[in-house]
């Protein structure tokens, strides 16, 4: 009789995952426009697996509900030095009960300097200088990857609170030295590609600021590290702000646009059923305006924080 209780068990198993349904899943939505009306769960459309699946509510981001990670590249040369003014400015200037957190991504890791914190005039006085030595950074995607893992939890969002709404802000030049070659033959990167899922998962909207001058200069390197932030936006709900040949003539516009962004984001929830990523696309039905959002959702990621 033994030898059948495992087969019985894993029977029991079996019964109990096919009988889990659709689980309440979140994703942020960003109205896309210069000046964005208020959306409401009525004005999207959304599918889920390419079903059509309505939203069951749909919250705007609060300053009390939205986590923001500025994370600096450490190969950037000290030519960024002169974007330092604004983004202090840029840290003071978010509204209060914003937590922001400041890191440098420094060889395959963050380096931080301020865990998630509202006291914005502290956070600011933790931005430095980046290293300046080309290959410090390793890859910002390998940074990006460990770094939204493991979620950082300390301060204001840990103990047990309901996840809040997930920001990231990359200031780097783009390239994967690990993919070979920055030929516009070669623009597809598994590590890249990974780095996206790992955001995915998380539910963090990732956008960039390209800055140039971290170990490649111009030419190829240019292109393949913008077509590779451009993706890392695309799949995650968020923007690459700067597309040129060469740095920002200054970082302020965008870090204005950002800080727009996030005051235009919805959280929008919907019951969503699998053990992996689903498709998600969103819709809006209001005129000239369009919407974006993380095209991959995890279901179930409305968790509590360990």
């Amino acid at each position: 009789m033994k030898k059948y209780l495992p087969i019985a068990l894993l029977s029991l198993g079996l019964l109990a995952h096919a009988q889990e349904g659709p689980l309440p899943t979140q994703v942020l939505v960003t109205a896309d426009s210069k000046d964005a009306p208020p959306l409401t769960a009525s004005s999207l459309i959304f599918e889920v697996n390419r079903m059509k699946q309505p939203p069951t509510s749909l919250v705007p981001v609060t300053p009390a509900t939205a986590q923001v990670a500025l994370l600096i590249d450490d190969g950037l040369r000290e030519s960024v030095g002169r974007e330092l003014n604004a983004l202090r400015a840029f840290v003071t200037g978010l509204p209060a009960g914003t937590e922001i957190f400041i890191g440098y991504m420094s060889n395959g890791a963050i380096r931080q300097e301020s865990f998630f914190t509202t006291d914005h005039e502290a956070a600011a006085a933790k931005l430095r200088l980046p290293i300046g030595l080309p290959g410090v950074s390793a890859s910002p995607y390998f940074c990006l990857s460990e770094f939204v893992k493991n979620w950082p939890t300390e301060g204001f969002n840990g103990g047990g609170a309901t996840r809040k709404a997930r920001f990231v802000l990359m200031i780097t030049n783009g390239v994967d030295p690990y993919n070979g070659s920055t030929s516009i033959l070669n623009q597809d990167s598994p590590y890249v590609a990974s780095a996206i899922k790992d955001a995915q998962r998380a539910g963090a909207s990732v956008s960039s600021i390209y800055f140039a001058d971290a170990g490649f200069r111009g030419g190829r390197g240019s292109f393949s590290g913008q077509s590779y932030l451009a993706q890392m936006a695309e799949g995650t709900g968020g923007r690459s702000y700067w597309q040129g040949t060469g740095n920002p003539v200054s970082m302020v516009p965008y870090l204005e646009q950002f800080h727009k962004d996030i005051l235009e984001t919805y959280v929008a929830t919907f019951p969503a059923a699998g053990k992996d990523l689903v498709d998600v696309r969103v819709k809006t039905t209001v005129p000239h305006l369009k919407v974006r959002t993380a095209m991959l959702v995890r279901p179930g990621n409305v968790e509590i924080s360990q």
